[in-house]
C-alpha cells in the first residue's frame, strides 16, 4: 500500500511542479532544473535504498564528477579545483533547490581548458622529440595531483604525447626493418621500399599522433554539446545511489531499447564518424541496405533526404547522433541517401526502412560431435525482450525453439553458454528456467518495506530433461545469475566457470520521465533506470556481491582483474532472507561424482594452468604504470615482454578434437546469407579452440554415463 501511495504522490507532485517550467528551448536551463527536480524526487520515492542528500553525498558528487570529466587530469589546473572547492559541500543543497550552478561553472571552465589543451598538443607536436634522453612517463593518473599552472600541465601533455609518438616510432622502425608480418608467398612485383632516416620516422610518427588527436578532438570533444555534459552530471548524481541506477538521455534510451529487443527501425547499417564524414562500417545481415546490394562498407553518406520531394540535408560535419536521427525512421518509410562511393563517385540511393534484427543479440546454437555422440551448445548473449510486446521474440521463446531443433538432431546433452551475458529481462529468465524443471519457484524478489514475492514456473511441461551444463564467468550477471543459481539449487545443472559470477543481485525498472510531466513543451526528457528491488535465490541467499559460485572452477583471463559488483562504487550490501520450499531435481544423474571428476581433470589440465599463469602475468603488467621515454630502454622493455609472452603462445594454438556444425535450418539460410555463414564459421572455429567448452562436453559425457550406471543399478535393486 505504501509503495502505491508513493507512486501516486510522485505523479501528482511532478504534474504540479512542472507548471512553472513551460519554455520550449532545447538548452534552456529551466529544462535542466526540471530534470533535476524529477530525478531527485523519483530517487527519493522509488529507489530501493534511497540516500540522504547531505554534505557527505555532496562531496562524493564533487570528486566523482571532476574525475569523470577530467580522468587523466590534463585539463583542469589546481586553481580551477580551488575555485570549485566552495561547492564541495553545497551540491546537496543545490539539488534540493534544483540549482545547477556547480555544473554550469565546471562546464564553462572545462570548455575553456579543452581549447587550451588543443593548443598545447599542436604546439608540442610541432617540434621533434629526443628519444635518447632519460625520462619516465607515469600513467597512474589516479595518484597524480592537479597541475599547478599552465606550464606544468603543458609538460604533462608533452610527456603523454611523447609516449604516444614513441609507440608509433617503434612500429615504423619495425615495419622498415621487416619485423612486421609479411606474405612470404611470391606475389606481383612490389614497389621498392624507401628507407627513411630515424629523423624522418620520428616526424612521421608525430604527424600520425597529431592526426589521431585532431580526430579525437573533432569527432568527440568538439562534438559534445552542453546537454551531453549535463547528462554526465546527472548520471554522476544517480550513480551515487548504486552502480545500476542511471539516467538515459533520449538517444541513450533508444539504444537501450534496441539492445534489449535486438531490433531497430532503419536502413540496417552501422555508422562511424571519421573527421567530418559519416561512414558505413558494417551492413547488418538481412537489413534493407544489405538486401539492396548497392551500398558497400566504406561508402560515405553525404546527404539525407526524407523523400524525393523534400530537400536533401547535408550531414557533413554533423554529430553522428543527429545524423542517425535523420537516417533512421519507421518501417515502410523511404529515405534517399547521397553516397560518396569507395571509388569517389556520388550516387543517390532510395532505401525503404524496415525492422532490422541484430543477429548477434540473439541465441544461437550448434551441434557438437564428440565420440560419435551429438551434443548441443546454445550461446545466449543477453536475456532480451521487446518490452512493448512480450509475445514477440524474446530469449525464453528462442531458447525453447533452439532446444526443440537440437532435440530433432538427437542430442544427448546440452551446454548453455552464459559467459559475458550481462542479464536482461527478469520475466524471460523465469520462463527459461521453466524449460528445465517441471514447476516451482525460480527467484525471490523483495521491494523496500514490501513482503517478498516468489516468481514461479507454473508450466509443468519440460522442454529438456537431459544432462545440462551452464557456463559462466565473471561477466555473467543479473538474469544469468538467477538462472544459474536456480539450476544449481535444484541440482538441475552443473555450473562451470569462474570462482563466482559478477554479483549483481538487483532489479531495475525504466521510468519514462516524459510521463511524469503534464506539459511536453520541454522536449524529450529521456528516462531513468533505477533500482527498485533485490532478488534472492530460492535458498534465501542473495547473489548481490557474492554472485554464484561455480561447481567447477576454471581459471580465465579475468581471474585476477577487479571487475565484479564488489569492485564498483556504491554497491548495495549482501543480505539473506528466508528460503522457499522447493524439491531438488529427482534424476539418475550423479552430480557429486561428475563434479569430482571434472575438478580432477581441471587440476591436471596444462592448458588451464597456462591460462592462469598468463592471467597472473597480465595483471602484473597492468599494475606497472611507469614507462621509459628513452627509446633503447623502451625497446628493451618491449622485447622482454614479448619474450616472456612467448611462453603463453600455446594458449592460442590450442585445438580440441570437437567438431561443430550449424543446424539444418541455418544451413539453408547460408545459401542466401553469406554474412551469417561467415559469422557462424568464425564462432565454430572459436569453439573448437575453447578449452572450457571441451570440459563442458566432458561433463555432459560423465553425466550421461552416470545416468546409465545409476539407472541400471536402480533397476537391479
Amino acid at each position: 500500500m505504501k509503495r502505491k501511495y508513493n507512486i501516486i504522490l510522485l505523479v501528482l507532485l511532478l504534474a504540479f511542479g512542472s507548471c512553472s517550467f513551460t519554455a520550449k528551448v532545447e538548452d534552456n536551463p529551466d529544462k535542466d532544473k526540471l530534470l533535476i527536480q524529477i530525478i531527485t524526487l523519483a530517487l527519493d520515492q522509488l529507489h530501493f535504498e534511497p540516500k540522504q542528500l547531505n554534505d557527505e553525498f555532496s562531496a562524493e558528487i564533487f570528486s566523482d564528477y571532476l574525475e569523470l570529466v577530467d580522468p587523466l587530469k590534463r585539463y583542469f589546473l589546481k586553481s580551477d579545483i580551488d575555485d570549485f572547492k566552495k561547492f564541495e559541500t553545497e551540491i546537496d543543497d543545490q539539488l534540493k533547490a534544483y540549482d545547477i550552478s556547480f555544473f554550469n561553472i565546471v562546464h564553462e571552465r572545462l570548455v575553456q581548458r579543452q581549447k587550451d589543451a588543443k593548443a598545447y598538443y599542436k604546439e608540442v607536436l610541432a617540434k621533434p622529440f629526443d628519444f635518447n634522453k632519460d625520462e619516465d612517463y607515469n600513467a597512474d593518473y589516479e595518484s597524480l595531483t592537479y597541475a599547478k599552472n599552465k606550464k606544468a600541465i603543458k609538460e604533462r601533455w608533452r610527456q603523454q604525447l611523447k609516449f604516444n609518438v614513441l609507440s608509433g616510432y617503434d612500429t615504423l622502425i619495425d615495419q622498415q626493418n621487416g619485423d612486421s608480418e609479411n606474405d612470404d608467398e611470391e606475389t606481383e612485383e612490389k614497389e621498392p621500399v624507401v628507407i627513411k632516416s630515424l629523423t624522418e620516422l620520428e616526424e612521421e610518427a608525430r604527424a600520425e599522433t597529431l592526426k589521431t588527436f585532431d580526430n579525437y578532438f573533432t569527432d568527440y570533444i568538439e562534438d559534445m554539446e552542453r546537454e551531453d555534459w549535463f547528462s554526465m552530471y546527472v548520471n554522476t548524481i544517480v550513480e551515487e545511489f548504486d552502480p545500476h541506477t542511471s539516467y538515459m538521455a533520449p538517444t541513450d534510451k533508444d539504444k537501450f531499447d534496441q539492445q534489449m529487443s535486438g531490433k531497430l527501425e532503419g536502413i540496417g547499417a552501422r555508422l562511424q564518424k571519421k573527421m567530418d564524414y559519416i561512414k558505413i562500417v558494417e551492413l547488418i545481415s538481412g537489413g534493407p541496405a544489405w538486401r539492396d546490394g548497392q551500398i558497400e562498407v566504406g561508402d560515405v553518406i553525404m546527404k539525407v533526404r526524407q523523400d524525393k520531394d523534400k530537400e536533401a540535408v547535408s550531414i557533413v560535419g554533423m554529430r553522428i547522433d543527429d545524423a542517425i536521427k535523420l537516417i533512421k525512421g519507421p518501417k515502410g518509410t523511404k529515405v534517399v541517401l547521397t553516397m560518396k562511393k569507395v571509388d569517389g563517385t556520388l550516387e543517390d540511393y532510395t532505401i525503404t526502412r524496415d525492422i532490422v534484427e541484430l543477429e548477434e543479440t540473439y541465441a544461437k546454437s550448434s551441434i557438437v560431435k564428440k565420440d560419435d555422440k551429438n551434443y548441443g551448445i546454445i550461446n545466449l548473449p543477453k536475456f532480451y525482450v521487446d518490452f512493448s510486446d512480450y509475445k514477440k521474440r524474446n530469449a525464453a521463446s528462442d531458447i525453447k525453439l533452439e532446444i526443440e531443433r537440437l532435440k530433432e538432431q538427437g542430442i544427448e546433452g546440452l551446454v548453455l553458454d552464459l559467459r559475458n551475458n550481462g542479464g536482461g529481462s527478469l520475466r524471460t529468465v523465469v520462463d527459461m528456467a521453466g524449460l528445465f524443471i517441471e514447476e516451482g519457484p525460480v527467484v525471490q524478489v523483495r521491494s523496500t518495506d514490501e513482503p517478498k514475492e516468489v516468481l514461479k514456473d507454473t508450466d509443468k511441461s519440460i522442454i529438456w530433461d537431459g544432462p545440462l551444463v551452464i557456463m559462466v564467468n565473471e561477466l555473467s550477471a543479473s538474469a544469468s545469475e538467477i538462472l544459474a543459481a536456480a539450476m544449481q539449487d535444484y541440482k538441475r545443472a552443473i555450473i562451470i566457470g569462474s570462482t563466482q559470477t559478477y554479483g549483481k543481485g538487483t532489479v531495475q525498472n525504466v521510468l519514462d520521465l516524459n510521463r511524469m510531466v503534464r506539459n511536453s513543451s520541454h522536449g524529450d526528457l529521456g528516462a531513468l533506470k533505477l533500482t527498485r528491488q533485490k532478488f534472492y535465490r530460492i535458498n534465501g541467499g542473495s547473489t548481490q556481491l557474492e554472485g554464484v559460485k561455480s561447481d567447477v572452477v576454471v581459471p580465465d583471463r579475468y581471474s585476477f582483474i577487479d571487475i565484479g559488483e564488489r569492485d564498483q562504487e556504491n554497491p548495495l550490501a549482501w543480505d539473506k532472507i528466508s528460503a522457499v520450499d522447493y524439491e531438488v531435481w529427482n534424476s539418475y544423474f550423479d552430480y557429486d561424482r561428475t563434479i569430482a571428476n571434472s575438478k580432477e581433470r581441471m587440476a591436471n589440465n596444462e592448458q588451464l594452468k597456462l591460462i592462469e599463469n598468463n592471467a597472473k602475468w597480465a595483471k602484473t603488467k597492468m599494475d606497472d604504470n611507469s614507462y621509459s621515454l628513452n627509446y633503447k630502454k623502451y625497446k628493451a622493455e618491449l622485447e622482454l615482454n614479448e619474450e616472456e609472452a612467448k611462453q603463453f603462445d600455446a594458449i592460442s594454438d590450442y585445438k580440441t578434437n570437437l567438431t561443430f556444425e550449424s543446424l539444418p535450418y541455418e544451413q539453408k539460410l547460408f545459401e542466401q546469407d553469406t554474412i551469417l555463414r561467415d559469422k557462424r564459421t568464425r564462432w565454430h572455429e572459436n569453439l573448437s579452440k575453447d578449452v572450457y567448452v571441451e570440459e563442458a562436453l566432458n561433463v555432459l559425457n560423465d553425466l550421461k554415463m552416470s545416468y546409465e550406471i545409476k539407472k541400471v543399478a536402480t533397476i537391479k535393486n
